[in-house]
């Protein structure tokens, strides 16, 4: 058994406060929220169950991901029309360029926070 397989294996919940697996080694029934998501469910409130981790090389530390009981999960919430109509005005703000406010039809770059043809125009300006 590896060291970092030792510090992942706590199914009593000694040290953790809550069961821990190793990553892909939880028991069957508990699933993270991304699972829950897949399958059309949320959590609905309940608290975390256990969780799985796994030894993140480059910082030394661990990842961990929450498990939730599958059986006590609830379906996730349907969208309302005034849900689809926030997100569908917070798109457009992302499409739209603040330089020459048009609807580009692409999400702008946050890098550069303009449309491409803004960033083209700037730097034949600064060009010349």
């Amino acid at each position: 058994m590896s060291a970092a397989w030792g510090k992942c294996y706590d199914p009593s919940g000694a040290r953790y406060g809550v069961p821990a697996y190793p990553w892909r080694l939880a028991p069957e029934g508990l699933a993270t929220r991304r699972q829950l998501r897949a399958q059309g469910l949320r959590p609905g409130g309940q608290p975390i169950q256990a969780q799985v981790m796994r030894a993140n090389r480059r910082t030394g530390g661990m990842r961990i991901a929450y498990l939730y009981r599958v059986d006590l999960a609830m379906p996730v919430r349907p969208m309302t029309s005034r849900k689809w109509g926030a997100l569908a005005l917070a798109m457009l703000a992302r499409r739209t360029c603040p330089q020459c406010q048009l609807d580009v039809g692409y999400c702008i770059s946050r890098r550069y926070g303009m449309c491409g043809i803004c960033i083209t125009a700037e730097e034949q300006q600064s060009a010349a």
